[in-house]
């Protein structure tokens, strides 16, 4: 009886073991998983409210969602990075063409057109300041000059939010007063960029100069061209007299601007990496993207522990991203226009 017991075990072992059985588990458990991905796919949906227009859609997205997942799951598991990333709201479901692709509102425009700064011609106004001025480190967070994290949604208005966080900055350095002030205005009103389809920060910074900004809750953001310059333009918060441009590929003379107030830059923000920049402290180090496409306002900088040096970024695109919307980047990069070409097109307000 022993024997017959064993030879069933082993005829038992052999079904279990044959390609029909095995390959009837491996495809439960990848159904299994399907559903699972499923769930965790229409949980984030439900959670960010996302909606498709279609099922072909869905599953398309759904793909994406799980392919994102894994990249930066097996991008923290290296731990070769200086940095870390995390799933955001923006991009989850965002392809890695549809990011390398991607522009926020940031025109192509070559560096050596630059606009002349001013109606008198007056250079760089920090560049003589010593080095021994320029304090360690900086925040302007912590000096109340910076307002709150905000989101230009799918609007192509990058350009419009960096401009606006560098004229807070220095109103509120200037008068001792945080005000926010409107992005939809000039998305409405500033005829030398193109709303929702693009432009420049320095070009923002002299429709500023000639006309002020209202405030946002005066002439509030809707992240589409209202189809005219609203009356609300009429009764400006904030003025200011002139703007400049930071010596182009300089992070020295970057420095030295920043130590005194906020600052406009163009970035290269291509790479997957940096849209899943992760809400841990770690230093941004690239990659990058291939192309400046993207506008952001540097509030800061300073040093790690370790000796890394940094910029800090405010970004546009809420505060799901990176570090609740703000991300450090790597200051003195080996490149003359510094990390993601930072420093190729500075620009500034002057109050």
């Amino acid at each position: 009886m022993a024997r017959w017991h064993w030879v069933g075990v082993l005829l038992l072992g052999v079904v279990l073991a044959s390609p029909a059985v095995w390959r009837w588990r491996t495809h439960d458990d990848e159904a299994n998983s399907m559903v699972a991905w499923r769930q965790r796919h229409e949980q984030w949906m439900a959670l960010h409210r996302r909606i498709y227009k279609h099922e072909g859609e869905r599953k398309r997205r759904l793909h994406v969602f799980r392919r994102n997942i894994e990249f930066v799951e097996t991008f923290n598991h290296l731990a070769r990075h200086a940095y870390k990333l995390s799933l955001n709201s923006r991009f989850a479901d965002r392809s890695e063409e549809e990011i390398r692709n991607s522009n926020y509102g940031l025109h192509a425009e070559s560096d050596h057109i630059y606009e002349s700064t001013t109606d008198a011609g007056q250079s760089f106004r920090y560049a003589n300041v010593s080095d021994q001025d320029v304090p360690p480190t900086r925040d302007w967070r912590q000096d109340g000059a910076v307002t709150p994290v905000k989101d230009q949604l799918e609007c192509g208005s990058c350009w419009a939010f960096a401009a606006v966080a560098a004229t807070e900055g220095i109103t509120k350095i200037r008068t001792g007063k945080l005000t926010s002030l409107s992005e939809q205005q000039l998305v409405d009103c500033d005829s030398g960029n193109n709303g929702c389809s693009g432009g420049l920060a320095y070009r923002a910074f002299k429709y500023t100069r000639d006309n002020g900004l209202a405030t946002e809750d005066a002439y509030p953001y809707n992240a589409t061209p209202s189809g005219s310059c609203l009356p609300a333009a009429q009764s400006p918060a904030a003025t200011t007299r002139d703007y400049e441009a930071v010596t182009p590929n300089d992070e020295q003379a970057l420095l030295r601007a920043v130590a005194h107030q906020p600052v406009a830059v163009s970035v290269a923000s291509g790479s997957m990496e940096f849209h899943h920049y992760g809400d841990h402290d770690g230093v941004f180090t690239g990659p990058c993207g291939d192309r400046l496409n993207h506008a952001v306002t540097i509030v800061g900088y300073g040093t790690t522990n370790d000796g890394t040096k940094y910029w800090i970024l405010k970004n546009s695109w809420g505060e799901s991203w990176g570090q609740k919307g703000y991300m450090k980047i790597l200051r003195n990069h080996e490149e003359p226009g510094g990390m993601c070409g930072l420093a190729r097109r500075p620009s500034y307000p002057v109050a």
